[in-house]
């Protein structure tokens, strides 16, 4: 006799050929928790009830995913399950806990309370998710994350990452700022600064054509040739940009080195991490510089 379906849409029955999609990937939207069990198990058929009536009770927090061992040997053996009920928990892709046995509804739902995101995570959430539609709530959305969750880097990443897609250079800088006031800046942070600066850069050099006009009309002026390595960067012409800057750093490292490398650094940080032509032109500025 077929399994009957299930009617919450916070509960689904794993299968093989779908379940990197629907269980692993899903849980980059939100939590996963995967409950393996089988008919024959009495343990389990007591547990999966209590299971289901808390993703029930928490209408979307989660996502119970019933796994029965027997239809899904392989991807119970990649998790590890030796003894059933097993209880996995997913985040993001990546295995957060988990437990093995019968536990009460008391013990297991203080379990999921430890997992589930904070009320800032959700608005973090929410907030990527508006970014294309509703700018406005997004913003209110990431600023509340903040104030809720003042070590949440994510949440003022977010912020300035929108800030600078609306042109607002100056608040976007003053977010990044203060995440630098830590000492450190994560990669994508880091990103950021580095679109901050050259914005900053562009603004303050002007337009592209103008300054492309005055490097040509005067070649041997390396202040014209600098101004014009910032507007090509501002304006994501990096190629020429780095071409420029590491001209500049090769003719007179006294005055350009290291304005020029900053440059330089900025862009890099922009380019993808496998990116040939950061690549290229690291070793090229290495050997200038040493």
């Amino acid at each position: 006799m077929p399994d009957a379906p299930n009617k919450s849409p916070w509960i689904v029955d794993a299968r093989p050929e779908t379940f990197q999609q629907e269980v692993v990937e899903r849980s980059r939207e939100l939590p996963v928790v995967i409950d393996f069990w089988a008919t024959w198990c009495q343990p389990c058929r007591m547990l999966g009830p209590i299971l289901e009536k808390l993703a029930d009770e928490y209408q979307g927090r989660f996502l119970l995913v019933k796994a029965e061992t027997e239809k899904l040997p392989d991807i119970a053996a990649a998790f590890g399950v030796q003894s059933i009920p097993a209880v996995y928990a997913l985040r993001h892709g990546e295995l957060l806990d988990y437990f093995v046995g019968l536990l009460s509804e008391a013990q297991i739902r203080e379990w999921l309370n430890r997992l589930l995101p904070t009320p800032a995570e959700e608005l973090l959430s929410e907030a990527a998710k508006l970014e294309a539609t509703d700018a406005g709530a997004a913003e209110a959305r990431y600023r509340e994350a903040a104030r809720l969750a003042p070590n949440l880097a994510a949440a003022k990443i977010g912020l300035a990452g929108l800030l600078l897609k609306q042109n607002r250079v100056d608040e976007a800088a003053a977010v990044v700022e203060e995440l630098e006031s830590r000492g450190f800046l994560e990669p994508e942070a880091e990103r950021l600064k580095s679109q901050v600066d050259l914005r900053v850069q562009g603004s303050e050099v002007g337009n592209l054509d103008a300054c492309r006009a005055a490097a040509a009309a005067q070649p041997e002026d390396l202040d014209l040739k600098f101004k014009l390595a910032e507007a090509l960067a501002s304006a994501g012409q990096y190629e020429e940009a780095l071409q420029l800057a590491l001209s500049l750093v090769q003719a007179d490292r006294k005055r350009f080195g290291e304005r020029a490398r900053k440059i330089m650094v900025d862009i890099f940080h922009l380019l993808p991490g496998d990116s040939e032509l950061a690549s290229r032109y690291r070793r090229q500025l290495s050997t200038a510089l040493y």
